[in-house]
């Protein structure tokens, strides 16, 4: 009678099943405490013995990305740094107040290296037109094909907040 040899193929099925574990427990672990941020979030007693308000106190749950975009549009000669960012402040105003994840911008012109030129002279003029809004935004710079130039298509992702 012979004896089995150990044949380390058959640990495979359990090695794969521990790295999943490990795995899922690293994403787990990566999420933020949603509990913790209502906790810190309420108000806390000053040394009067009357609650502080918190800092923001409209803003409940985890921050996320809206899914739609916001659309807007904007006109403006390439190199004319001023009018553009003019344009920007004005197509943004009734966004004031918002905070951008990421902005795509497509800049129009027959040349494709001219059209990234520009929409990347756009987006770095973000920041300047609206740097509360813009600050820490992922920008990305994109060419769509047109007849002329000086013409930008611009689509702004919003951080919102969860309940």
């Amino acid at each position: 009678m012979r004896a089995r040899r150990f044949n380390p193929l058959h640990l495979a099925g359990w090695l794969f099943a521990d790295m999943l574990l490990v795995l899922a427990l690293v994403a787990m672990g990566d999420q933020g405490d949603p509990q913790a941020a209502e906790a810190g979030a309420k108000p806390s007693a000053s040394a009067s013995g009357r609650p502080t308000p918190s800092k923001s106190p409209e803003h409940k749950g985890p921050r996320a990305v809206t899914r739609t975009p916001v659309k807007v549009s904007i006109d403006a000669a390439q190199g004319d740094r001023d009018r553009i960012e003019k344009r920007l402040r004005a197509v943004t105003e009734k966004y004031r107040g918002r905070q951008a994840a990421f902005v795509l911008t497509f800049g129009r012109n027959s040349d494709p290296g001219a059209g990234g030129a520009y929409a990347h002279q756009v987006n770095s003029l973000l920041t300047k037109a609206r740097p509360d809004m813009f600050r820490n935004a992922t920008t990305r710079d994109f060419w769509k094909g047109a007849a002329t130039g000086g013409h930008a298509d611009i689509k702004i992702y919003f951080y919102t907040y969860a309940n």
